[in-house]
């Protein structure tokens, strides 16, 4: 379904790819350069974990760049215009961020999107491991211990109407067209209001929700059968996807468990587990996830497992070779990789050589659970 999308935007990086494949792309160099390269409404989802800029980590790359607050929340601005810019109107971003600049870059993203919700990761480990909390000395903090991390999820927001609604619009500007009051297409849908006759029309159209799979096709054979115009798009190119149900996470507050230190862990590496979650809530089978501070490459492994496309961007080095190495190892091995129980070992699995070289693609591999 995003073919075309992908392919173009493969074209649009060529002479930064590291790592090229049916459904993944590995991009070398700075996210803001890049970004300005993908063309516009192409990418589905982004789930990206940029520096944090509080925590101050020598071993992410840009954690100590920023002098100040202001300077890092003005790049990060820059880097949201491009993120409206190039995601469908029905796409969504998850933006990992520390507790310390959360209410400051909620702020700055409600300009370009309408902030859905604000997900605290309580960052719970494992029985038996306390990480840096059984290390730390409690009485000298004078504030609470932040032992969580915030996600920010969004969508792009576009005015006129009263929730900001992209589809909301677009339902009107349909609706308009073709010449229907309210009233005419909830007869021909049969989309009545629990309170007022139309309700369910006028509901979509201000942006308080949106229209099911069945009850879309039944907008788009009313609108057709008026013969003003001549095609309506799929329900998965103007419906934000979000599903979730009891059996998952589905509160503001996420209790995934933090990543046990490993020969090869990025510093901020998040779950597997938890990137499956934000993926296969709010994005269909086969569409394009960006993730531009790919890091570990976690967040494409997850996207992969999904049957999604991937596209990871990184600046350093050592984590592009990382990734690299990971994509190669995935796509030679992804049965035996996706047959595992425990979703984190497939990280371990495909972590950098001992030498810290990635494979070469014309280089004979190992098999890849004696690497």
């Amino acid at each position: 379904m995003r073919n075309k999308d992908f392919i173009d935007v493969s074209k649009k990086l060529e002479g930064f790819l590291e790592f090229e494949s049916s459904n993944a792309i590995l991009a070398g160099g700075d996210s803001m350069d890049l970004l300005k390269r993908i063309p516009d409404n192409s990418i589905s989802l982004i789930l990206t974990d940029p520096p944090y800029h509080s925590t101050k980590k020598k071993n992410i790359k840009n954690d100590t760049s920023f002098s100040s607050d202001e300077m890092f929340v003005n790049w990060m601005k820059e880097l949201a215009h491009e993120w409206k810019r190039i995601l469908r109107p029905n796409g969504s971003i998850f933006l990992f961020c520390s507790s310390k600049m959360s209410a400051k870059l909620e702020v700055m993203m409600s300009d370009s999107f309408n902030i859905l919700s604000h997900v605290v990761w309580s960052k719970p480990n494992e029985p038996g491991f306390d990480g840096w909390k059984g290390k730390m000395k409690k009485e000298s903090l004078r504030q609470w211990y932040a032992h969580s991390e915030r996600i920010i999820f969004a969508e792009p927001s576009s005015n006129g109407n009263l929730n900001r609604s992209w589809f909301g619009n677009f339902l009107k500007e349909k609706r308009t067209l073709c010449s229907m009051s309210g009233h005419e297409l909830t007869e021909l849908t049969g989309a009545y209001g629990k309170v007022n006759h139309g309700g369910a029309v006028s509901n979509w159209e201000t942006g308080r929700n949106v229209p099911s799979r069945e009850q879309y096709s039944k907008i788009c054979e009313a609108f057709l059968n008026t013969g003003k115009i001549k095609e309506m798009p799929p329900y998965e190119d103007v419906i934000r996807p979000f599903e979730v149900n009891s059996f998952v996470e589905f509160t503001d507050v996420w209790d995934f468990y933090s990543v046990r230190p490993y020969n090869g862990k990025h510093p901020a590496e998040k779950p597997l587990d938890m990137l499956e979650h934000c993926i296969n809530s709010t994005s269909y089978e086969g569409d394009i996830i960006l993730d531009c501070f790919a890091g570990s490459g976690s967040t494409a492994i997850a996207a992969l497992k999904l049957n999604r496309k991937s596209i990871s961007i990184e600046l350093d080095v050592k984590w592009i070779k990382t990734i690299q190495n990971r994509l190669e190892k995935y796509d030679k091995n992804e049965n035996e990789l996706n047959s595992l129980s425990n979703s984190q070992a497939i990280m371990k699995l495909t972590k950098t050589k001992s030498n810290g070289k990635a494979t070469k693609k014309n280089e004979k591999q190992t098999t890849l659970f004696n690497t």
